[in-house]
């Protein structure tokens, strides 16, 4: 959860491009990342991977007017509107972005390269055919912040209770490192997103922190496999909330844009 999903950059940055906000090459910039090289496979009508600008561009040129994410979990395809084969690749993703507008969705592969020291994350985005459908399970951005609100209780109630104070070096590092990387993105979501997107975004990620936090850093009180899994169980439902208000803020645009023309 405090990872930003690469296909919530893509979606973001794409639909910035498809506004007229940005150009091609800032969109890309911005996709890629800290990543080495982003490339698109399967892309209609080219044989071979292609870059992110040229992808974009005969995505648009093919129907597609707007992005938007799916974060799929085991039990949960949220996001997802079918086909079967879309929807596994990007369960074992873990994410996807799906176009609007045209049947076209982007699962990334993503692998590291080069000697230790030296290594640098390669991206390809494959281009598979996706079910034109309202997605599964994505609420409003309005539902999303009330959800969230409810949701920071719930994971301070659950962290005090089984006595994770999610503190030392190793949670403060993670905390500082999230301060960081708010202070230097704040265009997560690029331009032509509502302020209240970035607002739920925003949450979003203070809330997954907590959660990382608290399965990865330090045990606290709870040190046997029966406190372990209790704490998983109470976290889940905090975590599901995290994930869909993410999705609803980068599926902003496009809901944005549809009640706009009336859909």
């Amino acid at each position: 959860m405090l990872s930003e999903p690469r296909s919530g950059r893509l979606a973001a940055w794409g639909n910035a491009l498809l506004a007229g906000a940005v150009s091609p090459d800032e969109a890309a910039l911005a996709i890629v990342g800290e990543d080495a090289v982003h490339r698109v496979e399967g892309l209609p009508g080219e044989a071979r991977p292609v870059g992110l600008t040229l992808a974009l561009g005969r995505l648009r040129r093919l129907g597609v007017t707007g992005w938007r994410v799916a974060l799929p979990a085991p039990g949960h395809p949220l996001g997802l509107s079918g086909p079967p084969d879309f929807n596994a690749r990007a369960l074992e993703a873990e994410e996807a972005a799906v176009g609007f507008g045209a049947p076209y969705g982007l699962v990334p592969e993503v692998s590291e390269a080069g000697p230790p020291g030296d290594v640098h994350v390669e991206v390809v985005w494959r281009c598979l055919a996706v079910r034109e459908a309202p997605p599964a399970d994505v609420p409003s951005l309005g539902e999303a912040e009330r959800e969230l609100a409810e949701a920071l209780r719930d994971a301070t109630a659950v962290l005090t209770r089984l006595d994770v104070a999610a503190s030392g070096p190793t949670a403060d590092a993670a905390r500082e490192a999230y301060r960081a990387r708010a202070e230097v993105g704040r265009e997560v979501l690029a331009p032509g997103y509502p302020p209240r997107a970035v607002r739920v975004l925003e949450l979003a990620q203070r809330i997954g922190l907590l959660v990382d936090l608290a399965y990865d850093h330090g045990h606290g009180g709870a040190v046997s496999a029966a406190e372990m899994a209790a704490r998983g169980e109470a976290l889940r439902p905090v975590e599901r909330v995290a994930r869909r208000a993410q999705v609803a803020a980068y599926n902003a645009y496009v809901e944005e844009r549809e009640r706009e023309r009336g859909f």
